[in-house]
């Protein structure tokens, strides 16, 4: 009984930006979990294409669409051709988005608006045109990746804090309306994890590194795959009465101040 209430197996999910990195790694939670993967990419078809084969030689049953979540033709289009050819979407992931390291009064405004487009617009313009699928089934699982920037702010990056804020409560705000329709909208806010693009600062002796080490009370970069287990979570049963929610996963920053300078 309790396990049933995980179970996802043949549901359809579609994850945007899941051809690497954190994207990729819920995905695969999902898909070793026994739903359908539907990939989305922007930057090339040969990307997507090879993301879908890492997929299939895990033994996850993925398909592969390129399209720019920003933009709501395509999203139109892509929507509808996958209705078409893989079926319903049960379970929604937004989690494309891009992140432009530079001080706001250095910032060039379209820089600032495409952050804002990517980050927190797609997410509007995908779910609006995925959850009226859900509404007419009375069924539907969306999960907004949201950030510990929809929390707190940081040197640098007040156009993703900005974008990250505005999409924990554009979560709340779709939970709000879609409830009614058995529809559960909850959020994620990773932590600072070990990928690829973390690798160079993530050496002993690197600022950043020992910043990030001392300040979580884990004491330690988070592991991709400790995202799959509140993606399934917030994908499945078990979570049919969690709703507006943000999860986050960043072994502990968020729940302390941090420690002195001169304690262990």
């Amino acid at each position: 009984m309790s396990l049933s209430l995980f179970d996802i197996k043949g549901k359809n999910a579609l994850v945007t930006g899941s051809t690497h990195g954190l994207g990729m790694a819920m995905a695969r939670g999902l898909g070793l979990a026994g739903a359908t993967i539907i990939v989305n990419g922007n930057s090339s078809q040969d990307k997507i294409d090879k993301a879908v084969a890492q997929y299939k030689r895990e033994g996850i049953n993925a398909v592969g669409y390129k399209f720019n979540v920003a933009n709501e033709d395509e999203v139109i289009a892509a929507i509808s051709k996958i209705q078409e050819e893989v079926g319903q979407i049960d379970i929604l992931i937004n989690n494309a988005g891009i992140i432009k390291r530079t001080p706001l009064i250095e910032m060039e405004v379209e820089d600032f608006k495409q952050v804002i487009d990517i980050d927190l617009v797609s997410p509007f313009i995908v779910s609006k045109h995925v959850v009226p699928g859900m509404i007419k089934r009375k069924s539907g699982k969306v999960i907004n990746i949201c950030s510990m920037m929809s929390e707190l702010g940081r040197n640098s990056v007040g156009a993703y804090a900005a974008a990250k804020g505005g999409l924990k409560m554009l979560t709340q705000n779709m939970a709000t309306e879609w409830a009614k329709h058995n529809i559960q909208v909850n959020g994620i806010g990773p932590g600072y994890f070990a990928t690829s693009q973390t690798a160079p600062i993530r050496v002993d002796g690197h600022p950043f590194n020992d910043f990030i080490i001392n300040r979580t009370p884990a004491a330690k970069w988070g592991d991709p795959d400790d995202l799959a287990g509140a993606a399934i979570f917030l994908s499945s049963k078990a979570s049919d009465f969690v709703n507006g929610q943000v999860v986050y996963v960043d072994g502990g920053i968020l729940a302390t101040i941090g420690k002195p300078s001169n304690e262990d």
